[in-house]
């Protein structure tokens, strides 16, 4: 006989659509109204620009802006650059010191002056190669050394920035860091967050903000956050020459290749959804059933001519996005959503119809990854399809891969080619959009049992293939095994055993509560009991600490943790699996991932853990909440794929050898986490889908991929019905 050791103390309150998991009515939550979303905007010569090389930048008491070019000055009116002859005084500002001995001696023999400000107070800094120096008003000039309350103490040299801001704060920037003097000193490098020290400039923005300008993109330090700017998402260049803020705190930029405008527009996060719900049906979404990845764009930031092509997940970013829609139904009641929902539903649904009765013979339940009309060119034909293209992969790569004929079969009706060779992470994608569509959108009796066909028909496919999905050469797909002799038995499959134990019983799971059919859960009951699959499932992926493993795990594992703890009849293994999500969530705490904090919240956020030691409540960690708004907020409304570079930061701390993606890694991938102990904020790295790895540093791109919003959707949909965020 089993013992568990496992008892819990608490109840998550009731749900509300469904008597088995319910809302948590006094949950944590935050009212959030308007925001300021940054959108950038980039000018050159094209928009009147008198040269793209712009050298300085100004914002007139008035707002107006203007900026000072090598061939000339220009003035921002209506969208466009209007060139000017006279000179501005705001753009073309020349200041002489060379009639000032006191200044000059304390100088020395390098004389360079790099910047100077004023105070309201009439007091003047000056930024120099020699140093800092201060003259307030019929004061003599001195210079300073900083020294804060940490101990340290700087003789500045090679100060590039001085300002003072809108409080008459005094801030300069050079090699050592930043400082800032009030009524003492404050002293910052990388281990207070500044993210990079090669500074070209140093501006005054709205009240408690200043921004730096680097030889590698710009920063805004409003007293708490550091948020750093770089590569062509932001800005025309990343060598900033000058900078500019306006008084609502939108930032003007003078670069070599022209003027960048980073504008803070007041928006809701509910505007936010509505602009990417917007970006996926004029862009996204592609053949009539509207799958969604991601498309590529003729020409870098062009959305005018996209070229759309399958992708190996189709039916898994479409399941996250229609998960997404039913939340947003369940919340809103809006008709538009239920409408996104229903058309996702038959999206999936068709993926296990085409199936049948085509070229070849599949079995009942087995499902497409993807399809591709007729009308385009065989997929067949593309160079790692064919029989020799499987070959090398297999030998180059994957000693399992499959070699088989057709990987696309033709369907029934002639119309789609469907790709096989369907993986777990479609499947758990299926299961987790069918459970919430059942649950939140099917009202009528005709639509749930459509629901319970298609669940119905997957499950038993499973259940008569040893807990495997079969293809039409008659063995199992390369990842969709989870039955005990390849888990359990089979030393090859130990890194998937974990996951795979959570994936099938999370479907049976679902099958049960769709269904109604308590064979499934006696199927549960079988794996867990002679199997063993809930201790399998205690850790659901081999972790060696923050950032191990394989990264597209995590999404495939909430999911699926999601619905098993949800819908499960039973209560043990359901405090099981609370107390395993708990151990796999510590670790993607960091990551301020709010699909992550919010499924893991709505799972656990009222349960404690009883062992022989005590009581500890396994709620989410103080933080959670914040750090989800942040990310929600911070997703660029633009998608597309614009390279990032952060390995030059001073505010990282790298990861080990030790966690690396797998234990064999070489370490040399630039991976890490900022000094807060957070991974790089949203606005500064790229990613499709949550199974992109967020500890990288560097990313690629090339502004030709545009990416959908679901990433933004199904996280914020979801955490408006679970109540977190108002």
């Amino acid at each position: 006989m089993r013992i568990s050791l496992f008892h819990y103390v608490g109840i998550v309150a009731c749900f509300i659509t469904s008597p088995l998991f319910a809302v948590n009515q006094n949950a944590p939550s935050v009212k959030i109204g308007t925001y300021p979303q940054e959108i950038s905007h980039v000018y050159d010569e094209v928009d009147g620009l008198p040269s793209n090389h712009v050298l300085s930048i100004a914002v007139s008491p008035d707002g107006t802006v203007y900026a000072g070019t090598v061939n000339g000055n220009a003035v921002f009116r209506n969208g466009k650059w209007i060139p000017v002859s006279e000179e501005i005084p705001f753009v073309n500002m020349r200041i002489d010191f060379s009639s000032d001995p006191a200044l000059s001696n304390l100088l020395g023999e390098d004389q360079q002056i790099n910047a100077v400000a004023y105070d309201s107070q009439k007091s003047i800094a000056v930024a120099a190669e020699a140093g800092l120096f201060l003259k307030k008003e019929d004061k003599e000039w001195t210079a300073l050394y900083p020294h804060d309350e940490k101990g340290r103490s700087w003789a500045p040299r090679n100060v590039k920035g001085v300002t003072f801001d809108k409080q008459d704060r005094l801030w300069f920037a050079g090699p050592q860091g930043v400082g800032c003097y009030s009524t003492k000193w404050t002293l910052y490098t990388g281990k207070e967050g500044l993210p990079y020290n090669d500074f070209t400039c140093v501006a005054p923005g709205e009240p408690g903000v200043v921004w730096f300008g680097t030889q590698i993109g710009a920063i805004r330090f409003d007293g708490k956050n550091w948020d750093y700017r770089q590569g062509p998402r932001w800005l025309p260049d990343d060598r900033i020459n000058d900078i500019a803020v306006a008084s609502d705190g939108s930032a003007w930029f003078a670069t070599p290749a022209g003027v960048g405008w980073i504008e803070r527009r007041s928006m809701t996060l509910a505007e936010k959804a509505d602009f990417y719900e917007n970006e996926i049906e004029n862009h996204i979404k592609r053949t009539e059933f509207g799958y969604l990845s991601e498309v590529r764009l003729q020409q870098p930031g062009d959305k005018s001519a996209i070229l759309y092509s399958d992708s190996d997940n189709d039916g898994l970013w479409t399941s996250m996005y229609g998960a997404g829609a039913c939340f947003a139904y369940a919340v809103t009641r809006d008709e538009n959503a239920k409408k996104r929902a229903q058309e996702a539903f038959e999206a999936l649904r068709f993926l296990s119809v085409v199936t049948q009765g085509g070229e070849v013979e599949q079995q009942p339940g087995f499902v497409a990854r993807t399809v591709v009309p007729t009308s385009e060119p065989n997929p067949n034909e593309r160079s790692s399809y064919t029989l020799e293209g499987m070959k090398r992969t297999r030998d180059s790569g994957d000693a399992r891969w499959k070699v088989y004929y057709p990987r696309w079969p033709l369907s029934q009706d002639g119309n789609f080619w469907y790709k096989t060779d369907t993986s777990s992470d479609e499947l758990d994608g299926h299961f987790f959009f069918y459970a919430l569509y059942y649950d939140l959108v099917a009202d009528s009796p005709q639509e749930k049992e459509r629901v319970r066909e298609v669940v119905r028909s997957i499950t038993d496919h499973l259940i008569r293939n040893d807990f495997c999905l079969i293809d039409h050469d008659g063995t199992p797909t390369r990842w969709a095994v989870f039955g005990p002799k390849f888990l359990n038995r089979d030393p090859v499959w130990y890194p998937e055993r974990g996951l795979n134990s959570l994936s099938i019983l999370s479907y049976l799971t679902v099958a049960e509560f769709v269904t109604g059919d308590e064979r499934y859960g006696e199927y549960v009951k079988q794996l867990c009991e002679e199997h063993a699959y809930d201790i399998n499932a205690m850790v659901a992926k081999i972790q060696r600490g923050i950032g191990s493993g394989n990264q597209s795990d995590d999404e495939m594992a909430f999911m699926s943790y999601y619905n098993l703890i949800k819908y499960t009849k039973n209560e043990t293994l359901r405090r099981e699996m609370i107390f395993s999500f708990y151990n796999y969530w510590i670790l993607e705490f960091p990551e301020m991932n709010p699909f992550f904090n919010f499924t893991y919240a709505a799972c656990a956020e009222s349960f404690s853990y009883t062992d022989p030691w005590g009581t500890y409540p396994l709620r989410p960690w103080d933080g959670w909440l914040e750090d989800s708004v942040e990310t929600l907020q911070g997703f660029p409304l633009d998608r597309l794929n614009w390279p990032h570079q952060n390995s030059h930061r001073l505010d990282l701390i790298a990861l080990p050898r030790q966690a690396g993606i797998n234990s064999t890694d070489s370490g040399r991938r630039k991976r890490g986490y900022r000094v807060n102990d957070k991974v790089l904020s949203v606005q500064n790295r790229h990613f499709n889908h949550y199974n992109t790895d967020p500890w990288t540093l560097d990313y690629g791109g090339d502004g030709r991929t545009l990416a959908s919003g679901t990433v933004f959707l199904l996280p914020y949909y979801m955490g408006l019905y679970h109540g977190y965020i108002k």
